[in-house]
């Protein structure tokens, strides 16, 4: 019974760990950070990731531009890069260290409590990893937030949105996060019990005192 728990969980954990470091990588690099629609030309979409901003036309034409020196960026696109570059690493060294310590794979079989470690590794590598997407996709969405309500800024010019990679990205680090504890719950529950040591055998005197037998004849004669 606990080794089918354990089984299942371990396999919707890599599952949802691995859903998650796939859709984090994707978000690392699409440009649907933010959107942008121009009230004075509703033909044009503009759009901005971590490393690009793309104007998106109408006829289906997509122009895309990198953004300028990295020190000339906001800090929270600064960060957010290195994060998210960090988040794919972690994300990999999770798949790496996970996959060792499953139970259907046969490395390291007769090493248990290095399997356990191994699959506790990896899942706090995907904790880990499910943390460094949730931060700067949040502080992005923050900071988004903040300049669509400013005050100061006239109406009349236009706010930078939601785009669809932030929501990717708050998927991606809870599936990364959920995943990680999955998988760090099963390696907890891996500890099996070991065997008692068997009893160690009298010595047929020591039996043979148990038992209530008497001496032998012999022995007594020499006792008297």
């Amino acid at each position: 019974m606990a080794g089918s728990w354990r089984a299942k969980a371990q396999a919707g954990g890599m599952l949802l760990a691995l859903l998650g470091w796939v859709s984090s990588c994707v978000t690392t690099f699409v440009p649907l950070w933010k959107s942008l629609n121009l009230d004075l030309n509703e033909l044009e979409v503009w759009t901005m990731g971590l490393w690009q901003v793309c104007i998106a036309r109408e006829e289906g034409a997509v122009e895309c531009r990198a953004h300028g020196s990295f020190l000339a960026l906001p800090p929270e696109l600064r960060v957010s890069r290195l994060l998210m570059c960090l988040s794919n690493g972690l994300g990999l060294l999770g798949c790496l260290l996970a996959a060792l310590g499953l139970e259907g794979w046969r490395a390291c079989e007769d090493r248990p409590g290095l399997k356990r470690r191994f699959l506790l590794a990896g899942g706090a590598a995907f904790g880990t990893a499910g943390m460094a997407t949730l931060a700067p996709v949040s502080w992005v969405a923050y900071n988004t937030v903040l300049d669509f309500w400013d005050d100061t800024v006239p109406d009349i010019v236009p706010r930078w949105e939601f785009g669809e990679a932030t929501f990717l990205g708050w998927f991606a680090g809870a599936f990364l996060a959920t995943g990680g504890l999955l998988l760090a719950c099963s390696a907890r529950s891996t500890r099996t019990a070991t065997p008692p040591a068997p009893a160690c055998r009298q010595p047929p005197a020591a039996r043979g005192s148990a038992g209530g037998h008497h001496p032998h004849p012999k022995n007594a004669d020499l006792v008297i």
